[in-house]
């Protein structure tokens, strides 16, 4: 058996591969800024990879739903003990992972399934999920936004798919000087002493950005298209309802989401404010977004 540990966004996990050495090959690359030697602090969850496991019976499992995830289909069930198994299907329907946990994303096991790039798929899909749900427990939300850095400051995109989130932030490191992107997809926030912090993430769409940085949070942008450009910012109750969406969560499991919950009421009492973008894909609607949230210096080159 080899294990491998990974500190992403100051969290170590800890990945062992049973019995099926091969697998290993297939994680992602996107995981080596993350990759160290030792977890000697300890790991928030631990993954066996093993393809012996098998499906739990029809007996020991209830239906929650089938998700499409975008990338595919996710298969969940509710097992005895509190548990969870999910079957993870790729772009055309192919099985590529098994996925089992314990009750509270601490352990799981999975099986991989297919070609090397599918198995690929499937690793990196159940690390996320693992990342994803048990974060909740550590003040830690995987958040789906698009992220620039400006002045040492961080500030997240949010959008339905197709908005243009990412199409916003190329915008800002086009025509905004000094900056540049910290991830494009999945970027994690913690909260930490009272403070939002933005890191990158092993996990950024289709664009190749896995940076193992972190950067103080300023602000959330929630993006839609509309006619002309213009910025609001909005209450913590319409806060709270745009960020909650953004965030990997399962609203069927109580105590998941009320972490999550509990983590975005933390952000949004946190000194990072939100925004409502209501934008057209140009640099007009960047330099007005960046003009109005943006962390400045002042003349004598100290914050404002």
């Amino acid at each position: 058996m080899r294990k491998r540990f990974f500190r992403i966004a100051e969290h170590n996990i800890s990945v062992s591969f049973v019995d099926e050495t091969a697998n290993d090959t297939f994680l992602s690359p996107s995981f080596e800024p993350f990759e160290i030697k030792e977890a000697d602090d300890g790991c928030i969850f631990s993954l066996n990879v093993h393809d012996s496991i098998k499906p739990y019976s029809k007996e020991q499992r209830e239906r929650i739903g089938i998700f499409d995830t975008g990338n595919g289909k996710t298969i969940v069930d509710r097992v005895e003990g509190g548990g969870y198994q999910f079957l993870v299907k790729g772009m055309y329907g192919c099985h590529c992972c098994l996925l089992q946990t314990n009750s509270d994303f601490s352990v799981a096991n999975c099986a991989l399934k297919g070609s090397p790039s599918v198995r690929s798929f499937g690793l990196n899909t159940a690390i996320m999920m693992m990342y994803a749900f048990r974060g909740g427990y550590y003040d830690t939300l995987l958040i789906h936004a698009s992220v620039v850095r400006n002045n040492g400051y961080a500030y997240a995109f949010t959008a339905q798919s197709g908005t243009g989130k990412s199409t916003h932030t190329s915008l800002w490191i086009k025509s905004i000087e000094g900056c540049d992107l910290i991830n494009d997809d999945n970027p994690v926030v913690r909260i930490i002493g009272g403070k939002a912090f933005v890191y990158g993430s092993p996990w950024s769409g289709k664009t190749p950005c896995y940076r193992n940085v972190k950067v103080a949070l300023d602000a959330i942008v929630k993006i839609e298209r509309a006619g002309k450009n213009s910025i609001e910012r909005v209450s913590p109750v319409v806060a709270f309802t745009y960020l909650v969406p953004a965030c990997s969560s399962m609203k069927w499991d109580s105590n998941i989401f009320g972490h999550t919950c509990d983590v975005v009421t933390k952000l949004i009492e946190s000194f990072t404010s939100v925004y409502k973008l209501r934008c057209l894909p140009n640099e007009e609607a960047a330099k007005l977004c960046y003009e109005v949230i943006a962390h400045k210096p002042n003349d004598n080159g100290t914050d404002q």
